[in-house]
């Protein structure tokens, strides 16, 4: 007898349709699984008898064969047991009704209960496009596909109760929809209050939250650099639906997605050690996993003491900084990955890390100096919008109770502000937030006097600045204008954005 099975597999993080077919005849007891599957499809013939089996179904001894079609695509993880069971319970006649509407995703136990499955919410998301009606999911995923509107989602705890469902003897209540509600980003450990002084580092990350710019603080160790980053996520501006939803896909394939709460309801915030490889960072591997880089998308990466990481390592994001995506080629697939991320980076000037300080001394020479810097490419450095010093802060203003410095509620609520202007001036168009902006965008909404035209001119020739830092002054200098609610960008405006390129004169020419 022959059965037949919608399923759905994953690439990267886009699902195709998959049909499990299943063949039973006389023979030799034998259960084969074709059409390309990897090692843990091939171990599920064993979930699967005893699935089956503990359920008080009985298994065929007779020769089975299982293809999942199209034969020459890959085949990956065990989301296949679920269907592969469903189809050979089809053949046995234990499932009696017509199941061609439904589509079938999951991991089995040895006792016939379902277990929680990796990238079920791109899995859905591709199955409503593709046109699947109703989708069984392991109830475990429950969560995640609450936020999934368009398509019916059955969750089941095991076996017997998809069995008893199928045959509409008990039915399965589909899962309840949610609606999204934007988050408080509240961190109380992590606030800006705490931070003493460094008023020109603070606006700087203001500015890139606002923007979603790329930033690199430099300054001797001990002045508060990591402090400052550890803050950033606290003034992040609130995740669209469209973005969580793009998040949450990264995280539910990478395995990493809360199961309570089913989806990513803040901006991630990834801060990989320096230790970290260029596969780690970009993803790939053996299944072509995400990698910092993805799981940081529509957040912050952050890289501490940038002179400690590989410098091949690093070069690395020099394609994604450009393009907010990363295509990882390997030999048995090729995955695209998003990687809109906004990189946040923090290092020492030299190896003692006081060059440039203006209360310490250094004792490195003008050849260590060079040599430290030099881990850092020059096509790197001009990626970064935002270069800022951070020098040590006095005892006064450490010590001082006197003045209360600013939270990072009313700064989030200013980058809010902000970054509901870029959202309105971007509507229908897939950019975000102004350091994203396309070349004809920045022609259209970066319009300058001639006053500015001038400065900017200045600044070209004698910082040096390539085409792409050009550019990216006046990306910066407009999100200044939009936190100041300026819809023309002024003289000052690009004042202060060519200010935060003025640093690389003095550490790397």
């Amino acid at each position: 007898m022959l059965a037949k099975v919608k399923a759905l597999g994953l690439n990267g993080i886009v699902g195709f349709s998959v049909e499990v077919e299943a063949d039973m005849n006389n023979g030799l007891p034998k259960f084969d699984i074709v059409g390309l599957p990897d090692t843990a499809i091939k171990e599920s013939k064993e979930r699967i008898r005893s699935a089956i089996k503990n359920s008080c179904f009985k298994f065929p001894m007779l020769k089975l064969t299982v293809n999942l079609a199209p034969a020459d695509t890959k085949k990956e993880g065990p989301i296949y047991d679920l269907p592969i069971a469903i189809a050979l319970l089809v053949c046995t006649g234990e499932i009696k009704q017509d199941i061609n509407d439904c589509t079938f995703i999951g991991e089995l136990s040895l006792d016939g209960s379902t277990r929680h499955a990796n990238g079920v919410l791109p899995l859905l998301i591709s199955a409503r496009s593709l046109g699947h009606k109703k989708v069984f999911i392991p109830f475990e995923n429950s969560a995640e596909a609450s936020f999934i509107d368009g398509i019916d989602v059955y969750p089941v705890k095991n076996l017997i109760e998809i069995v008893q469902h199928l045959n509409g003897t008990t039915l399965i209540q589909p899962v309840e929809k949610r609606q999204f509600i934007v988050q408080e980003n509240i961190d109380t450990k992590n606030d800006f209050c705490y931070v003493k002084g460094q008023a020109n580092a603070k606006r700087a990350m203001e500015i890139a939250a606002a923007g979603g710019h790329n930033l690199m603080m430099i300054g001797p160790p001990g002045a508060g650099k990591t402090m400052l980053a550890r803050c950033m996520p606290s003034i992040l501006p609130e995740m669209t639906f469209d973005e969580a939803l793009e998040v949450t896909k990264i995280h539910s394939v990478a395995g990493i997605l809360d199961q309570k709460e089913g989806i990513v309801w803040n901006r991630p915030f990834r801060s990989p050690h320096h230790t970290t490889t260029a596969v780690t960072l970009t993803g790939g591997g053996a299944k072509s996993k995400p990698g910092e880089i993805s799981l940081a998308h529509n957040g912050v990466l952050f890289l501490d003491e940038l002179p400690e990481y590989n410098r091949k390592t690093l070069e690395t994001l020099r394609q994604p900084l450009e393009d907010g995506v990363i295509t990882v080629a390997r030999v048995n697939s090729t995955v695209e990955y998003p990687a809109q991320f906004m990189l946040l980076t923090s290092m020492n000037p030299c190896p003692c890390g006081n060059y440039g300080s203006k209360t310490r001394t250094c004792r490195c020479t003008p050849t260590q100096i060079h040599k430290y810097l030099d881990k850092l490419s020059g096509p790197l450095m001009d990626r970064i919008d935002l270069h800022v010093e951070v020098d040590g802060v006095s005892f006064e203003e450490l010590h001082s109770n006197e003045k209360l410095e600013e939270s990072s509620a009313s700064i989030r609520e200013r980058v809010n502000k902000a970054r509901k202007i870029q959202l309105e001036r971007f509507q229908g168009t897939d950019t975000k937030c102004n350091a994203k902006m396309t070349a004809n965008q920045v022609r259209k909404y970066c319009e300058l006097s001639q006053e500015s035209e001038d400065l900017i001119k200045e600044a070209f020739t004698r910082l040096n600045l390539s085409a792409r830092a050009y550019n990216r002054i006046l990306k910066v200098a407009r999100t200044i204008a939009d936190l100041d609610n300026s819809e023309q960008v002024e003289f000052q405006h690009v004042a202060e954005a060519i200010g935060y390129r003025s640093l690389d004169k003095k550490y790397w020419m």
